[in-house]
């Protein structure tokens, strides 16, 4: 079987994931304590309005007809209307989708630009200064909440040193690296420590095995079999980490939207939640469990592309 020949059958597992993933979306939702209609009117609440408003959201009708009222307007791409905007839930999900995509992109890219050098070195000289001081160092940050880290970064560096924004998305791709930062930063220590351990840990296993002993009796040079050998092999065993984490990652972009102000998708989910916009937080739930899913299904071509190997055993 060819390396991508389970593609069709992962597809089918994302297809019926996907169905399992708005059964739960829709009928947790449904679990949320208090009424729609009173959130979304608030002071102007009155029964006439609040009929009104249970009628255009079907809360009307049996829960399953509004399951499968909400799956039909779901194949033809409409998630509902959402009266807290007073748009189409589509519509306010693309409004926040783009600083969410930017502030996981970034924070993914800062964790390998940290993970890569410090994972390789730490694995290459065990026990020495770096491996010591990154362990300590990223332990220590690891078991710190990532809400209460982006608050400690806030306050040094946006209340006291004035260096970074405290909140916002900027213009302009160097502004939304600017005021990303500090958001991406925060995700990416987190990040870092599983992504540092793993490829430690895979490097000082390369760095015994057979193949590297080889290279280096043939009078290969040793920056080019650390290069091509070591690196290369060690970096594989990381792909697989890197692609479940980073599915983690999206999720944990919620809390620390919230803590720097951020307009993306984490905020907008954690407003719905609390304003009871049905169709928004279906929306947004959603698509976080879709791009999860997603980054799975690439996490594992990735290695079939990669290291064929991994592509039978998966395949079987």
């Amino acid at each position: 079987m060819s390396r991508f020949g389970t593609l069709p059958r992962r597809l089918g597992h994302l297809v019926l994931i996907a169905f399992g993933i708005t059964l739960v979306t829709f009928f947790l939702l449904r679990l949320i304590p208090g009424d729609p209609a009173l959130a979304i009117l608030g002071t102007s609440y009155t029964h006439q309005r609040a009929e009104a408003i249970d009628l255009a959201l079907g809360l009307n009708k049996p829960i399953w007809t509004q399951y499968v009222l909400f799956m039909g307007r779901l194949f033809r791409g409409n998630l509902g209307y959402s009266f807290f905007y007073s748009l189409p839930a589509t519509t306010v999900i693309g409004q926040h989708l783009a600083p969410t995509v930017f502030l996981v992109i970034y924070a993914a890219v800062l964790a390998a630009a940290i993970s890569l050098p410090l994972g390789f070195v730490s694995g290459l000289r065990r026990g020495g200064v770096v491996d010591q001081s990154t362990r300590v160092f990223f332990t220590v940050s690891f078991a710190m909440p990532a809400f209460w880290l982006g608050i400690i970064l806030l306050i040094v560096f946006s209340v006291h040193l004035h260096v970074f924004p405290i909140s916002g998305f900027g213009s302009g791709f160097a502004g939304h690296l600017y005021y990303l930062f500090l958001p991406a930063l925060t995700i990416a220590v987190g990040f870092s420590t599983v992504l540092i351990r793993s490829l430690r840990a895979a490097t000082i296993a390369t760095l015994q095995a057979e193949f590297v002993d080889t290279a280096r009796m043939k009078g290969i040079s040793r920056a080019k079999v650390l290069r091509r050998h070591v690196f290369r092999n060690a970096v594989l065993a990381v792909v697989a980490v890197f692609g479940v984490n980073l599915a983690y990652l999206i999720s944990g972009t919620v809390l620390v939207e919230n803590v720097f102000s951020l307009p993306g998708l984490g905020s907008l989910l954690v407003n719905s939640v609390s304003n009871r916009d049905y169709p928004v937080v279906q929306g947004v739930t959603l698509l976080f469990a879709l791009l999860i899913v997603a980054i799975n299904l690439l996490t594992d071509l990735t290695q079939s592309a990669l290291d064929p190997r991994v592509g039978q055993e998966i395949g079987e």
